[in-house]
């Protein structure tokens, strides 16, 4: 059985996941009509991960923010970072649209982000 307080952090976790996979594939969606899908992926999920790291700090878990959480949460988003263009471009080379691709990443690593970041912010 899920704890309640872990239970609570997965609902916020996909309210402020939401928002930064929102404000990614917008910013993404927008890119990659002018630019390489790859740096338009790239963009979208930078400035995302901005919004994401202070809202997952204060909202989903709770805590200060600190130069070690930010370094975790900076590394457990590089090894996100890179499982999302692996996924995206193995999704484009089967045949899926750049614009539908990124849905099929975020099916994949947004539950395992869930687990780096909680990792990050819990001292548990």
């Amino acid at each position: 059985m899920i704890k309640r307080e872990t239970f609570n952090e997965l609902i916020r976790f996909v309210i402020v996941g939401t928002i930064s996979t929102a404000l990614h594939y917008g910013i993404y969606w927008v890119l990659q009509h002018w630019m390489n899908v790859n740096i338009a992926y790239t963009i979208g999920y930078a400035l995302s991960f901005l919004c994401n790291y202070y809202l997952s700090a204060y909202f989903t878990f709770h805590a200060k923010t600190s130069v070690r959480k930010g370094i975790g949460f900076g590394g457990a988003h590089a090894v996100n970072y890179c499982l999302h263009i692996v996924l995206l471009n193995f999704f484009i080379w089967l045949g899926l649209s750049p614009e539908v691709a990124p849905f099929a990443v975020y099916a994949i690593a947004v539950p395992t982000n869930f687990v780096m970041v909680r990792f990050v912010f819990k001292d548990t």
